[in-house]
């Protein structure tokens, strides 16, 4: 009796353990419980408020301080249109949309690929690529893929990302070294950039936001240039993409207002992202009788 007891009561404790967790894993993210995907409580829109879905720790795009580049353009939308600006905030992993434009807790992505065929998407803003980024004190002279500076060292990529092309192509990919596509959440945002300061990798070849603004952090001297564009030898290998605002997709009035703002206020716009050292180019309109890039799925922001 006594064992069985104690049996039951370990239980007990585990099962508050847990609860307590879960309790603490919804409060870090802030869930409105009062809201949800289909056969739960949704939350009602209110027409005065911009929500915008966003990741509560990925610098330089967004943070729970609203630190990031991103959140200083929800802001500029926000005030533009007169409307109070809040968040649903989530993990921007595998489930995000689900969990937050999809069910409903939110209403706005503020940065996506502009061919990302869940959502409904704005006309590009700014259109950004990968570049190479080593320690200036290397010395390196890199340019292209061809340069020969590319095999003096061990270069940190992110797994399966496009630039995976050019380096089998090149025959370098023994001298990479691959990062986890979906960012270990014990990590920092800047982890990649982090090695390449302490000397565990000598270049690093990243989407470009990630690059650029974590080398304007660092307090190791980097050198960043843009990586040539490979998707006109080879689709798999695109590393430029338009970047959009993204709503549902029958949210045309929505967008359209949104829209508005982005056209007013482009200028404002980029100098958010030079203040953040974000490098972007000129936008590349889609080929004729095409509507997307040559990938619609959206940038991985641990890329």
């Amino acid at each position: 009796m006594l064992k069985n007891l104690h049996k039951f009561s370990l239980m007990l404790v585990l099962a508050a353990m847990a609860s307590m967790a879960h309790a603490e894993e919804d409060t870090s993210i802030a869930v409105d419980l009062n809201s949800g995907r289909g056969g739960e409580a949704r939350r009602i829109p209110d027409p005065s408020e911009f929500k915008v879905c966003a990741d509560q720790d990925n610098l330089p795009f967004s943070n729970a301080k609203l630190e990031g580049f991103e959140n200083k353009i929800a802001e500029l939308i926000a005030k533009d249109l007169g409307k109070k600006l809040s968040y649903q905030f989530w993990y921007d992993r595998f489930g995000f949309l689900r969990n937050t434009l999809n069910a409903g807790r939110c209403d706005v992505i503020i940065g996506t690929n502009t061919g990302n065929d869940a959502l409904l998407t704005s006309k590009p803003y700014y259109r950004s690529g990968h570049v190479f980024i080593w320690r200036k004190e290397s010395g390196f002279n890199i340019t292209d893929w061809d340069s020969p500076d590319l095999r003096k060292g061990v270069i940190g990529v992110v797994d399966k990302a496009p630039v995976a092309r050019p380096l089998f192509d090149k025959d370098l990919m023994a001298n990479a070294r691959p990062y986890r596509l979906m960012r270990d959440l014990n990590l920092p945002p800047s982890f990649i950039v982090d090695d390449l300061a302490k000397g565990d990798i000598d270049i690093a070849i990243l989407w470009g936001p990630i690059a650029g603004y974590y080398a304007k952090k660092s307090t190791v001297p980097m050198v960043v240039v843009p990586a040539p564009e490979y998707g006109d030898i080879d689709k798999s290998g695109q590393l430029g993409y338009n970047i959009s605002v993204g709503v549902r997709k029958k949210e045309t009035e929505r967008l359209a207002e949104i829209q508005g703002v982005l056209d007013r206020r482009q200028a404002d716009i980029l100098k958010i992202l030079d203040e953040y050292g974000i490098p972007h180019v000129p936008v590349v309109e889609p080929t004729k009788g095409k509507k997307k890039d040559a990938r619609g799925d959206a940038i991985p922001k641990n890329e």
